[in-house]
């Protein structure tokens, strides 16, 4: 992993797979995990106050859907990055979550060896896609909002 440094955000409603995330990432001392919530809307607010490098977003959250919180971040913290960590893989669902302006989605299988991978391309402006939707195509709509100057 290259020495980018950012303030993150973790944000899934199941609290150990919060704590594995965070566990990962604390291993590494250019990476702060600032703040944890547990739904959508705790989401957008925590972005709009702590406006945090990245936030590490499910899908599948209470009361906004992830999809719905990334594209409320995207207007409330423009310059934060979001990278989707979800067990969702559909590519439908996938394509939808990157079209929000994501910069990345890593399904929850793949993230012990593709998460802190995925944080660092993030983090350094790149793209991310985790191995097992390596196949698919996610060109086409992928930052179709422009955001985070990609």
């Amino acid at each position: 992993m290259s020495a980018a440094q950012g303030r993150l955000i973790i944000v899934d409603d199941f609290e150990p797979f919060r704590r594995f995330v965070t566990s990962i990432l604390q291993k590494h001392p250019e990476l702060q995990v600032i703040c944890e919530v547990s739904d959508g809307f705790e989401a957008v607010q925590k972005a709009k106050d702590l406006k945090p490098d990245l936030i590490l977003l499910d899908v599948g959250l209470p009361k906004l859907t992830g999809i719905e919180a990334a594209e409320q971040i995207g207007k409330v913290a423009p310059r934060s990055k979001i990278l989707f960590v979800s067990q969702e893989s559909s590519a439908d669902t996938v394509r939808e979550a990157l079209s929000t302006g994501a910069c990345g989605y890593v399904v929850k299988t793949d993230a012990r060896s593709d998460l802190l991978a995925a944080v660092s391309a993030v983090l350094n402006g790149k793209r991310f896609v985790c191995r097992s939707l390596a196949a698919h195509d996610f060109t086409d709509n992928t930052n179709s909002r422009g955001r985070h100057g990609m």
